[in-house]
């Protein structure tokens, strides 16, 4: 029979490992203020036409994937 982890064992084993890309968004919302940044600039969306069409992206979603593009293109 294999043996059974202790209890403090047990809550290391279960750790989950803390990814690269989870470890740069950790620091990037560290470093952004956020919060100042969405006051500061007024939301736009496009209207959604009578027949349907796509739904806007939150502008919160926006502006860090821009961000982000921007830091890891250099530029």
């Amino acid at each position: 029979m294999p043996k059974q982890p202790a209890f403090p064992g047990l809550r290391d084993a279960m750790k989950k490992k803390v990814t690269r890309r989870e470890q740069f968004l950790a620091e990037r919302d560290a470093v952004v203020p956020w919060g100042r940044l969405s006051a500061l600039t007024p939301p736009h969306h496009p209207r959604v036409g009578p027949k349907g069409g796509r739904q806007p992206m939150p502008l919160e979603t926006m502006r860090s994937r821009s961000a982000t593009c921007s830091w890891c293109a250099g530029g």
